[in-house]
C-alpha cells in the first residue's frame, strides 16, 4: 500500500474546486466559531462551496497548514489562491473585494 501524498491531495482539492474551505465541521454544522463565521460569509454569496471537514482527517488538518504556511483553520481558497482564514475573509467581505473575487460563479 502506498503512502498518501497529503500535499498532492490538498492541491487536487484546491485546483478542482473554485471555492474551498478547510474547516472544522461542515457548512451546515460548523464545529467552531471561526469556521461558522467563514462558512456563513461564503454561503451569503449563494455560490457552490466545497467544504473539507479537517476533523475527519488529521492528516489533512495538519497538511493544509503546511500547504498554505498558515497555522490555523479555517482556510479559504478561491480559484486556487489562498485567501487566508476567518479574519481575512471578514476583511475581504467588508471591503467588497470578496464580492469581486466571487463574481461569475
Amino acid at each position: 500500500m502506498s503512502e498518501r501524498n497529503i500535499q498532492q491531495e490538498i492541491g487536487a482539492i484546491v485546483s478542482t474546486n473554485p471555492v474551498v474551505i478547510f474547516m472544522k465541521g461542515s457548512l451546515s454544522f460548523p464545529m467552531c466559531g471561526f469556521s461558522q463565521r467563514a462558512a456563513a460569509i461564503l454561503q451569503s454569496y449563494d455560490i457552490k462551496v466545497h467544504a473539507v471537514n479537517v476533523l475527519d482527517d488529521p492528516a489533512i488538518r495538519e497538511g493544509v497548514k503546511q500547504y498554505s504556511d498558515w497555522p490555523t483553520i479555517p482556510q479559504i481558497y478561491v480559484k486556487g489562491t489562498f485567501l487566508g482564514g476567518s479574519d481575512s475573509l471578514i476583511e475581504l467581505h467588508e471591503s467588497g473585494e470578496l464580492a469581486q473575487l466571487l463574481s461569475g460563479f
